[in-house]
């Protein structure tokens, strides 16, 4: 007869604790909600008692056990108890049998923390205007708003301590590359980990175990911080990545006005800032990014062009009628900010006009606010793309770097015009620059000829 789960010999036989305490940072606006909706407007999860931004430890957990698995077996595989995702972190959801998890999370209550909201709507594609009772808003925690982390490893006597502890360094450096919470693929939740502290409790010794006892729920105020969670741990940084991805970091300047509406304290409306800087959301560039590719495809006669760019940006399924399954977008497009340029002097008023009798609408003034000149960067990835879906990508990209491509409102007289300055694109290890000059676009033979097999393997869909 197997022993009762409260009889010493199925203890754990925990050796030691390592504790690691840092700071976390939000780069942009994130949103942890839970869900629910009041209305047309997601509010956010907050601590009943002190109403201070709560970013709950299962959450935090959960990013980590993902980005440990996929760096482990790439994208798009079934997480199981087997690796070191499963080490760390026990069984998978699956397993009924699987085994607890060694690394404690706490809940991290946020400070410094400041409102935003942005609205969001779902554009029709074949008129491109925004859609009836489409409109939403999200409640955001604002960028510069930080969450002090804990976590607590426990080593067991029969466990690999390195292995642990190159695991969880591992887990803890993914806090900088991964995003968090809702929408993490438009640019929301971007966060930055600094001044890693460590201390470890040796339970086997008398000295250790009583420093646990007295010590072991405090901050670590009094240890050295680390810039390198690596360094902290004593690990190496050698731990495998069998992702796959497909990476565009370009540059741009604006040419003339851009406007992604947002209220303004001295117009009708003005363009999106975000803790008080002119940004260009991720929101926006991904729905033109879809919108083109859409076009694109439907144009050179993909037989398939929707399910196409659904596969690469997602898709929000029927959940009442089970006609259609929700799909992640595979494409994550982060928010940047516009440096330079000038908005705050500049307020245009505007009239619509009486197509019939050519005079002003009556009380149908109104004034804006955009944003005039400056440079923006651009950062996307497609996860374990194909040929074709990099194609894809690159026609649409070139259409944004010649300005055929504008972002945000009023396209049509003439805002959110860009220029390519120079562009990073990274495939299968290799990275290629591109740059933009007198004599056109500078680009290594080998990256033409990568990337040319990239658009004739689209050209081959047309073909089928």
């Amino acid at each position: 007869m197997s022993e009762p789960l409260w009889d010493g010999s199925q203890s754990r036989r925990i050796v030691k604790r390592v504790v690691v305490e840092s700071d976390l940072v939000l780069q942009t606006p994130a949103h942890f909600g839970n869900g629910d909706e009041v209305g047309a407007v997601l509010p956010l999860i907050v601590d009943e008692a002190t109403q201070q931004p709560l970013l709950t430890g299962a959450s935090i957990a959960g990013a980590l056990r993902s980005y440990l698995w996929t760096r482990q077996s790439g994208y798009g595989t079934a997480q199981d108890s087997v690796g070191v995702a499963a080490l760390l972190f026990g069984g998978a959801r699956q397993d009924n049998e699987g085994g607890q998890s060694r690394l404690i999370v706490d809940d991290a209550y946020g400070e410094s923390a400041r409102l935003e909201v942005r609205d969001g709507v779902k554009i029709n594609p074949a008129s491109r205007t925004a859609e009836e009772k489409k409109l939403y808003s999200f409640l955001m925690w604002a960028a510069g708003t930080h969450f002090p982390l804990r976590f607590e490893l426990v080593i067991a006597e029969s466990d690999d301590e390195k292995e642990l502890l190159s695991a969880l360094a591992a887990a803890l450096h993914g806090l900088n590359e991964i995003t968090l919470g809702a929408r993490k693929r438009r640019g929301y939740g971007r966060v930055r980990v600094t001044g890693w502290q460590v201390r470890q409790f040796d339970l086997r010794t008398l000295e250790g175990l009583s420093e646990w006892i007295r010590y072991g729920g405090e901050p670590l105020s009094t240890k050295a911080v680390h810039e390198d969670i690596f360094t902290a741990l004593g690990v190496g940084a050698d731990f495998p990545d069998h992702r796959r991805l497909f990476s565009l970091d370009a540059q741009f300047e604006l040419r003339g006005s851009v406007l992604i509406r947002a209220s303004s304290d001295v117009a009708d409306m003005g363009h999106l800032r975000s803790s008080g800087l002119p940004v260009l959301s991720g929101t926006s560039l991904a729905g033109a990014f879809r919108a083109r590719a859409a076009k694109i495809a439907r144009t050179i006669g993909i037989a398939d062009a929707e399910t196409l760019v659904d596969d690469m940006f997602g898709v929000f399924g029927d959940t009442v009628s089970g006609k259609q399954a929700s799909r992640a977008s595979r494409v994550s497009v982060e928010e940047s900010q516009i440096v330079d340029g000038e908005s705050e002097r500049w307020v245009q008023s505007r009239v619509s006009i009486d197509r019939f009798t050519g005079g002003a609408l009556d009380t149908a003034l109104f004034s804006q606010q955009p944003h005039f000149g400056g440079r923006t960067g651009i950062k996307l990835t497609l996860r374990e793309p194909e040929d074709h879906e990099i194609g894809l990508l690159l026609l649409v990209f070139k259409d944004l770097w010649t300005g055929d491509l504008p972002l945000g409102g009023e396209s049509s007289i003439g805002r959110g015009r860009l220029r390519g300055m120079a562009a990073d694109l990274g495939l299968e290890g290799h990275s290629w620059r591109i740059l933009s000059g007198e004599d056109g676009l500078a680009l290594p033979d080998d990256a033409r000829e990568r990337l040319e097999t990239c658009v004739m393997a689209l050209q081959e869909r047309v073909n089928r």
